[in-house]
């Protein structure tokens, strides 16, 4: 079964050993068992928790799934958190771990490809269909992820900057942690709209979307994924990121919403 490691300090219980109930990384509750310890931005959560499903089901190697802003695992990856496989929103935030040493140039790939939506309250229809009507005073509030660091919320910025309409929003810009705390805002209805990933937009019932960016007008986003250059792992780890690769995970993915970068 996979596990989901959701906080900063689970993390470091499971990554340095300390007593827990799940023991080292790399032997969870067990001398024997298999660990893998693989770090995914937060819109990749429930996509990467199937593929490592049947991953477990192949090989036997417990997945620990470590699920949060790609700029959050990146720093804790650059502070030394153990970590096998990283799969990034951006590049930016990658390239972060690469130049510190943390992760393997080598090893980088470009693995998938998204699509950013507007989005607005189920309850709440405002006739929002392009970039513009977000300027209508009728539209207060915009929750997307911080313009400054999360993923999410740099490609919203560039498209809105590129469409000539960032200026007049972003005083209404509430920034959130990751994409996936955009979403909620809109679904609990404190917010008028949000810029959120088509893959996440399309599993809500409490939000819908009012339009799509095109992907010939939006921005490029990458999700990039690589090795740990000292994987807690090593086995495991390469295991898993060739796993990433197949046409049975690439087909998980894109079930999600996702577009595949690789040929299959």
């Amino acid at each position: 079964m996979v596990t989901s490691v959701r906080s900063l300090s689970l993390l470091l219980i499971v990554g340095f050993g300390l007593p827990s109930c799940s023991g080292p990384v790399g032997q969870p509750g067990s001398s024997s068992t298999a660990t893998v310890v693989v770090s995914v931005a937060a819109s990749l959560s429930d996509a990467v928790g199937d593929v490592a499903n049947v991953f477990e089901k192949q090989t036997g190697i417990q997945v620990l799934v470590n699920a949060a802003g790609s700029q959050i695992l990146a720093t804790q990856i650059i502070e030394e958190i153990p970590v096998d496989v990283f799969v990034s929103a951006d590049e930016r935030q990658m390239t972060r771990t690469i130049a510190r040493g943390k992760m393997d140039q080598g090893s980088y790939l470009q693995l998938l490809s998204n699509q950013l939506v507007v989005v607005v309250p189920s309850d709440r229809l405002m006739g929002i269909s392009r970039p513009d009507d977000l300027i209508a005073q009728s539209v207060r509030r915009i929750a997307l992820g911080d313009p400054e660091a999360v993923p999410g919320g740099v490609y919203a910025r560039e498209y809105l900057d590129k469409e000539g309409v960032w200026d007049a929003l972003k005083s209404k810009v509430v920034p959130t942690r990751n994409v996936r705390a955009a979403l909620r805002a809109v679904e609990a209805g404190t917010v008028d709209a949000g810029v959120v990933y088509r893959t996440d937009a399309r599993q809500s019932v409490d939000a819908v979307i009012a339009f799509d960016v095109p992907v010939g007008r939006g921005p490029r986003i990458i999700y990039p994924a690589a090795v740990s250059t000292e994987p807690p792992n090593p086995e495991s780890a390469v295991q898993f990121f060739s796993f990433l690769q197949t046409a049975k995970a690439q087909q998980i993915f894109e079930a999600y919403g996702f577009i595949s970068l690789l040929a299959h």
